[in-house]
């Protein structure tokens, strides 16, 4: 909804009787006058202590939110370091580090303009978009992995996604409630409909798995090949019937209230400004990861790390730089149901439909990408989503949940430092 400023010409004495028996210039606590835009019969309204205003893409408030208040923007200088390493000679080291650290602030305004959106729907779609435009990173740095033919950095980091956001960013966000409020408490029954298909989506991934290392492939590798590209069909299908639930079905599942009876601030952006504004970002992020993908490889050699490791860990962690800053703040703000919507929602739908879109995706452009995560990736899979759920079947949360989720993803990351993966030895990579 769009807030207009009174021109001088429009304003007008307004009767104490009017005016809740405040002075005519209908000022309180230094608000002022606002018209409201498509009201009936242009009804005031009085707006709070410098009252932001929904604005287009080219404003001067709407270029001054999305990049002058966001704190990590000082970190986009890195950005040409990141485009010009290459041909100036400065190494992939250099290359991929600029372009990781570059990231981060577009993920993270990504986010910020995501929220703006939020606050023209209701908290079922705001959580949606949260989570859908939060996954933008990752759906882009796939994409370009996929061109490049690294199909492990594929499974790796869309794996890893799905790691950082239901232990990190989730316990992130109970830890940080918590600090606040002593309890707090979310709608399980929302919620568990997630940890169903996350369910269903570890058994997809399983089963190629299983089918690899018992050694009873009827076709050989062609089998576990077929049976991930038949499962992510199935996958993407339920995933649109997930959406069909969540907003029409049964939305009375998803609702949510305000806690504390406050209303949230107005947004800064209009609806159409935050759009404009989101393609702008993922048009940079496109290109940070086009040079992030290109450099992955020389960077782990240059930095003496393994890549699994970059890709399950590092990359995660800047691309869900969105989910976990929205997640802290919703959780902060004592609104557990769009916190848990944005870190559970968002590796729902990393499992559920950026994965399987990744298999139908390749398998269009002739690339064998499927399921079969191997052991190790996949019993990490399976502990992360049971512990998480185990974690959520009281709809309670506290700062010591939050904390031992927060161990345990670092418990994993150690884990994933000292793990060699097979596959890429065999393909001679770090």
């Amino acid at each position: 909804m769009q807030y207009v400023s009174l021109k001088p010409a429009e304003k007008r004495d307004v009767p104490a009787s009017e005016n809740g028996g405040k002075d005519p210039s209908g000022k309180a606590d230094g608000g002022s006058l606002a018209l409201e835009a498509g009201s009936p019969k242009g009804s005031l309204r009085l707006s709070g202590r410098a009252t932001a205003l929904p604005t287009g893409l080219c404003s001067t408030e709407s270029c001054w939110a999305v990049l002058v208040e966001g704190k990590l923007n000082v970190l986009l200088v890195l950005a040409p370091v990141a485009v010009m390493a290459r041909p100036n000679g400065w190494g992939d080291g250099v290359m991929f580090g600029a372009s990781l650290v570059a990231i981060c602030p577009l993920a993270e305004r990504l986010g910020f303009v995501t929220e703006e959106l939020s606050k023209h729907t209701n908290s079922t779609i705001g959580g949606l978009l949260n989570a859908t435009f939060g996954n933008a990173t990752e759906v882009i740095v796939s994409f370009f992995a996929i061109r490049n033919g690294l199909l492990r950095v594929v499974q790796l980091s869309l794996l890893g996604s799905i790691l950082s956001n239901m232990l990190l960013v989730l316990g992130s966000a109970w830890f940080a409630g918590g600090i606040k409020h002593h309890d707090q408490s979310f709608n399980i029954e929302g919620i568990g409909q997630n940890f169903g298909l996350l369910m269903m989506a570890v058994a997809s991934c399983c089963l190629p798995m299983a089918l690899h290392y018992t050694g009873t492939e009827l076709h050989g590798t062609e089998s576990e090949l077929s049976l991930s590209r038949f499962c992510s069909c199935l996958m993407l299908t339920l995933y649109a019937a997930f959406i069909f639930f969540q907003l029409k079905t049964h939305v009375d599942l998803y609702e949510e209230d305000d806690p504390d009876g406050e209303d949230d601030e107005p947004a800064v952006l209009s609806f159409w400004g935050g759009i404009a504004w989101l393609t702008v970002i993922t048009v940079g992020i496109s290109i940070l990861s086009d040079t992030l993908v290109d450099s992955i490889e020389g960077a782990a050699s240059s930095w003496g790390c393994s890549i699994s490791f970059i890709s399950t860990i590092l990359l995660p962690i800047v691309g869900n730089a969105a989910e976990h800053a929205g997640a802290v703040v919703f959780a902060y703000k004592n609104k557990m149901d769009m916190s848990l919507g944005v870190a559970v929602g968002s590796s729902t739908q990393i499992a559920l439909f950026v994965l399987p879109l990744c298999v139908i995706v390749a398998w269009v452009v002739e690339q064998p990408l499927d399921l079969n995560l191997q052991v190790f990736e996949s019993v990490t899979l399976f502990v992360t989503v049971v512990s998480v759920a185990l974690a959520c079947s009281d709809g309670k949360s506290n700062w010591l949940k939050g904390l031992a989720l927060i161990f345990a993803y670092l418990v994993i990351s150690a884990g994933f430092f000292f793990h060699k993966d097979e596959e890429l030895a065999t393909q001679g990579a770090v």
